[in-house]
């Protein structure tokens, strides 16, 4: 448990650069002091002790207003940052370096028992707001996009955005979990495409209609000419 919590510390100096030092992450980080009720929590937890690990866990809460289940399953090395709002589930698993923001939830979607919750692989990244819910499985080096709602698994290496959540890159190139900016925007590309689209459209109408105009200018000039020739061979 102690070499859990280091690392728990440890993380925080790594991707928060507002992280000065040690004195003011073990009082001023709301998400490492949630993990340290939370490891004891779970370890009572563990070892079926009724009723303390929920009043240790209901009190992390009230404390820091991240809520996380005693029944949840937590790797070494997560960073929640702000965390205000953060819900995990009994039997949600999140994975080693994972790095979670506030206003998460990883929520089941019914009152199913047993495993209802996600399952985070390692050095998963989950913007703001972001919701994962159901017994699905986050892959390794996914990112989730702020606000995001993911209800379907999601494979190792992937950009997920977009409500429900969809899968708008694949790479296999570990990137900076930090880099929140370089999330591809995939409304933009769409409507890249759509623009793109409606000018190709408009420069084949505008084609279209000049020839349309020079076989109507030929028509009626042979028209014309034929008119002229009656006339000429009447007289």
């Amino acid at each position: 448990m102690f070499k859990t919590l280091l690392a728990d510390f440890r993380i925080i100096f790594e991707r928060d650069p507002a992280a000065r030092n040690w004195l003011e992450v073990l009082t001023c980080y709301p998400g490492l002091q949630a993990l340290v009720f939370h490891r004891l929590a779970h370890n009572l937890y563990s070892l079926r002790f009724p009723f303390f690990p929920r009043l240790i866990s209901h009190i992390g809460r009230f404390l820091t207003g991240i809520e996380i289940h005693p029944g949840a399953v937590i790797g070494q090395g997560v960073f929640i940052d702000h965390g205000m709002g953060v819900v995990i589930g009994e039997t949600a698993i999140v994975g080693n370096y994972c790095l979670i923001y506030q206003g998460v939830t990883l929520g089941g979607t019914g009152k199913e028992s047993g495993k209802r919750h996600p399952t985070l692989g390692d050095n998963v990244v989950i913007g703001g707001g972001a919701k994962v819910l159901g017994n699905i499985n986050i892959g390794d080096n996914v990112r989730i996009g702020a606000g995001s709602v993911v209800l379907r698994d999601v494979p190792s290496d992937c950009t997920v955005v977009g409500v429900p959540g969809r899968v708008v890159h694949r790479s296999g190139v570990k990137v900076n979990p930090l880099e929140h900016g370089s999330l591809p925007d995939s409304e933009a590309k769409v409507i890249r495409t759509l623009v793109d689209r409606i000018d190709a459209l408009e420069q084949q109408l505008e084609s279209l209609q000049g020839q349309l105009s020079q076989s109507l200018l030929v028509k009626s000039h042979a028209e014309s000419s034929l008119s002229h020739s009656d006339r000429s061979f009447q007289d």
